[in-house]
């Protein structure tokens, strides 16, 4: 038998992961740590994607653009959502 698929398991609510970064990035749910700081506001994050997308809200980007209609988001999830008005 080979590895198990996910072998690194949290021990404080026994969820487990297939990479160990993403069960350092659990962890963070059970102590709260926050360490991905803004450096324009007092926010902070538990992960850097939060990080990245709380920033385009201070610069603007919308890297994300509807080629239907040129609305453009933050985030491709927001873009896959709108792009049901489309259809």
């Amino acid at each position: 038998a080979g590895a198990p698929e996910h072998p690194f398991t949290c021990r404080e609510c026994g969820k487990s992961f297939r990479w160990s970064s993403r069960l350092a990035h659990h962890l963070r749910s059970h102590t709260g740590e926050r360490p991905y700081k803004c450096p324009e506001c007092p926010k902070a994050f538990k992960g850097s994607s939060a990080l990245l997308y709380h920033l385009r809200g201070h610069t603007g980007e919308r890297p994300y653009t509807c080629s239907t209609c040129g609305k453009s988001f933050k985030r491709s999830s927001l873009l896959q959502t709108h792009l049901r008005v489309h259809t």
